[in-house]
């Protein structure tokens, strides 16, 4: 069962749990208490802060320091954990608290309740900042065991937090929202976390229908069969490879008194070897998040539809699985799509737009108001902005809206251009284009222009490349695991919202 999150407005000193959360900041001279601090601090007859000094405590992003109350209050355990270096005149970004939380519930594995006083950084708690608190405390909890054979005495993160507010009941529809975002991230990590043996293509399929038809969405699966009768020539060649069949999964929630029709679309590799083109064997084995994105739109349009929200979404999902074998694709293949466009293929690793080409030409079929997509589409990404940072391309109005929504969601975004000299790479001397240049400079970029040959001229659109940020390879930090990371769920749902708001 996921954990738990309400709020109460109790007095401290009658609440009791496992453990207690507070924030400190990272000062010039040692660690910055904030309200939760001096109030914890007061409740154990002011020893809480002059023990944090003993301990070496600094206030730095994801440092947790734990200190024994030793029967001096309710809580057996404090943990004190770092906010960073406040901004200039004081206070702490939203997603400082979100991180924060995310560290504290890592930290504090086999305490079973928590008790959080970060709502309180900053005085009177805000939605953005209970919202913030609610999702890190959430997603910190986090723990993929589906494939351990033996939990018994592994330390089990928090199942329980409790924040504490001034007004618990105006603190409740954040917390729900928090509540419902959470789900959302959790179905991506856990879909993404799932190795390829178990998450081919037709069953990422039934599990993104399952999880539709729970949420009251109209539900359309095609197999085979009906992509060649469809005319959707990128899934099927990239699909071709593997004994294991392609599928496009397109999921449909119409909210009542929509104002806007938003498509989505989210590219599926269930795993991706290269094909024929195929890849170095190191890091292969982080080829099953190659879906991520597909994770990611199928979680987004049931978060939409449990929130509620007055808006048309159609999220629009190929998926493959891209292995070497007699019938797979080859380079010097031309491909046909759907929209009729033809693709002279030089690199068969460069698949995921492959199939996005088909979902994108779909997708456009419906006239949507803007289109949202999202693949881990380029390793150029990590090269150009890191692991823990997307691109975002597309055309202007609509990449500078992702990038805003990604700044209040706190999922790492950066906007990058599309300059029209690099489409010319893509030139092919038999068909319309080649599906990869074979100058790799600007590869991201490139990429993105590849894309725009099946996004309708001035439709809005946007191209999230989360290569890096949807799989974490390293250690845990904030609130994110190691493995699948839920990006760009939250992204996405922020933009949706702006687009409603216009």
């Amino acid at each position: 069962m996921p954990p738990t999150i309400s709020a109460t407005d109790r007095p401290l000193e009658k609440l009791s749990a496992d453990a207690v959360v507070v924030g400190i900041g990272k000062g010039p001279d040692g660690p910055l208490p904030t309200p939760g601090a001096e109030a914890v601090d007061r409740l154990l007859g002011g020893r809480l802060l002059p023990a944090l000094t003993d301990l070496g405590a600094r206030g730095a992003e994801d440092e947790v320091t734990r200190v024994a109350a030793l029967g001096q209050g309710p809580f057996p355990v404090v943990a004190a954990v770092g906010l960073g270096t406040p901004q200039t005149g004081g206070g702490y970004t939203a997603e400082a608290l979100r991180r924060a939380a995310g560290a504290a519930s890592r930290a504090l594995s086999g305490r079973g309740s928590v008790v959080t006083l970060l709502a309180a950084v900053g005085g009177t708690p805000d939605e953005l900042r209970l919202h913030a608190v609610g999702e890190g405390s959430l997603l910190g909890a986090y723990d993929f065991t589906a494939y351990k054979s033996d939990t018994a005495g592994r330390p089990v993160p928090p199942r329980e937090f409790t924040v504490v507010v001034p007004d618990a009941g105006a603190a409740k529809g954040p917390l729900e929202r928090a509540r419902a975002v959470a789900d959302a991230v959790t179905l991506v990590r856990d879909l993404v976390n799932t190795p390829p043996n178990d998450l081919h293509p037709a069953e990422l399929a039934a599990r993104g229908a399952a999880v539709g038809k729970r949420a009251g969405l109209d539900v359309e699966v095609l197999d085979e069969a009906a992509l060649a009768a469809g005319g959707y020539g990128g899934v099927l060649a990239v699909g071709g490879g593997s004994a294991r069949g392609p599928r496009l999964l397109r999921l449909t929630y119409r909210g009542k008194k929509a104002r806007k029709k938003v498509a989505l679309v989210g590219k599926g590799i269930t795993f991706d070897s290269g094909g024929l083109s195929i890849k170095p064997a190191a890091n292969m084995h982080h080829m099953t998040s190659d879906m991520a994105g597909a994770a990611a739109v199928i979680a987004t349009v049931c978060l939409v539809a449990e929130l509620g929200l007055p808006v048309e979404v159609t999220a629009t999902v190929p998926m493959a699985e891209n292995l070497p074998s007699g019938t797979a694709y080859r380079p010097a293949d031309v491909v046909t799509f759907r929209n009729g466009k033809k693709a002279e293929i030089t690199n068969t690793d460069a698949e995921g737009r492959v199939i996005l080409a088909d979902a994108l030409a779909r997708a456009a079929e419906d006239s949507p108001d803007a289109i949202l997509e999202t693949s881990t589409l380029t390793g150029a990404q990590l090269v150009a902005l890191g692991s823990r940072t997307a691109g975002v391309m597309g055309s202007d109005d609509m990449r500078d809206a992702v990038v805003a929504a990604s700044a209040r969601s706190g999922e790492s975004m950066w906007a990058m251009p599309m300059p029209a000299e690099l489409r010319r790479g893509l030139d092919s001397p038999i068909a319309d284009f080649v599906n990869a240049n074979a100058d790799r400079m600007g590869g991201m970029l490139v990429g993105a222009h590849f894309l725009a040959e099946f996004v309708p001229a001035g439709l809005p659109w946007a191209h999230i490349d989360i290569a890096g940020p949807s799989y974490n390879t390293g250690a845990p930090w904030g609130y994110t695991p190691k493995g699948g990371t839920g990006v760009p769920v939250r992204t996405l749902l922020a933009t949706i919202e702006d687009l409603i708001a216009r």
